[in-house]
C-alpha cells in the first residue's frame, strides 16, 4: 500500500476553500501530488503562483460549481463556513455548495473527494466518553449539522454513482492548540497533510469516516474503522503540554471541560425572533 500511495499523482486536483485558514496551508502542501492545483474561494487568492489555477466561485452557485469541477481528476473540499452562524448562511455555502460540489463530480467523472468534515458533527458527545465512527452523529449546531449532511451526501454518492471519499472529522488544527480540549483534538498542517494524501490515493475507499487528529494523548477518538488509510500520525499536542497546563484552569461544569463540541454546544439560537424588543 506505501509505494501506490507514495507514487500517485493528480493531472488537475481542485482545491476549494483556499483562501481559508487551513486552504492557505494546503495550497502549498497539496502540490506536490498534482501537476495542476485549481484553487477556489469567494476571498481573494492573490496571484496564481507556477502550477496553480485560479478560479473564484461560490458554491451556492450551482453552474458555477459545475464549471469549477470540469476537468479535476479529485476534489479537496475545504470551503464553505466553518463556524457556528445562522442557518441561512450555513444552507447556502455548506449545504447547497456540498450537493453542487458532488452533482458537478457526478457529471464530470471525478472518482474521489476529501470532505472537510467537522468534530461538530459529533459535538454533542462528553469527553469522557470514546467514539468512533460507527457512532450515531451528535451536532452541536447548524454547522455540526451541514457536516452530518455532507457525509450523508457522501454516503449516497458512493452508493448511488461510485464516487469514493474521504470524511475528514477535522479536530482543531492549528500552529498549536489554544486550550485544553484543543489537547485531546489537535491536528498539525502534517498530519492533516498525510491523512488527505492517504485519503486521495489509497485504493477502495469507499466512504471512509477519518477523525482528524494526531497522535496526542488520551484522545476521544478511535479512528479503528479508518485503518485501512494506514494513517499514522507524527506529531502529538504533548510538546504543548507545559503552556497549556500553565493557563487558568476553567470551571468545572465550562462547556469546554465537559463537551466534545465545547463552546458550539451553546451557542446560538440566532434567530432574531428570539431577541426581546
Amino acid at each position: 500500500m506505501e509505494k501506490c500511495v507514495a507514487e500517485n499523482r493528480f493531472e488537475r486536483l481542485l482545491l476549494t476553500g483556499a483562501a481559508g485558514g487551513l486552504g492557505r496551508v494546503l495550497r502549498e502542501t497539496l502540490k506536490p501530488m498534482t501537476r495542476v492545483l485549481r484553487l477556489s474561494d469567494v476571498q481573494s487568492l492573490g496571484e496564481a503562483a507556477e502550477g496553480e489555477e485560479l478560479q473564484p466561485c461560490d458554491l451556492a452557485d450551482r453552474q458555477a460549481v459545475d464549471e469549477l469541477v470540469r476537468g479535476c481528476e479529485a476534489i479537496v473540499h475545504m470551503g464553505g463556513v466553518s463556524v457556528e452562524r445562522p442557518f441561512e448562511e450555513i444552507l447556502e455555502a455548506n449545504i447547497k455548495g456540498i450537493f453542487h460540489i458532488y452533482e458537478a463530480a457526478r457529471r464530470h467523472g471525478v472518482r474521489r473527494v476529501i470532505f472537510a468534515s467537522s468534530n461538530h458533527a459529533v459535538g454533542f458527545y462528553r469527553q469522557s466518553e470514546t467514539i468512533d465512527a460507527s457512532m450515531p452523529v451528535r451536532p452541536d449546531g447548524y454547522y455540526g449539522l451541514s457536516k452530518m449532511y455532507g457525509e450523508g451526501m457522501a454516503s449516497f454518492y458512493h452508493d448511488r454513482y461510485g464516487i469514493e471519499t474521504l470524511s475528514i472529522r477535522i479536530g482543531s488544527s492549528f500552529p498549536e492548540p489554544r486550550d485544553r480540549r484543543m489537547m485531546h483534538i489537535w491536528l498539525s498542517y502534517r498530519d492533516l497533510t498525510e491523512l488527505i494524501r492517504r485519503g486521495l490515493f489509497t485504493p477502495g475507499i469507499g466512504h471512509t469516516i477519518a477523525f482528524g487528529m494526531s497522535d496526542n494523548k488520551a484522545p476521544w477518538w478511535d479512528n479503528c474503522l479508518a485503518a485501512h488509510l494506514g494513517y499514522a500520525p507524527q506529531d502529538t499536542s504533548e510538546v504543548f503540554r507545559a503552556q497549556i497546563d500553565s493557563l487558568p484552569m476553567p470551571a468545572a461544569d465550562d462547556p469546554t471541560m465537559v463537551m466534545q463540541g465545547g463552546v458550539f454546544t451553546v451557542q446560538g439560537p440566532f434567530d432574531p425572533l428570539d431577541v426581546p424588543s
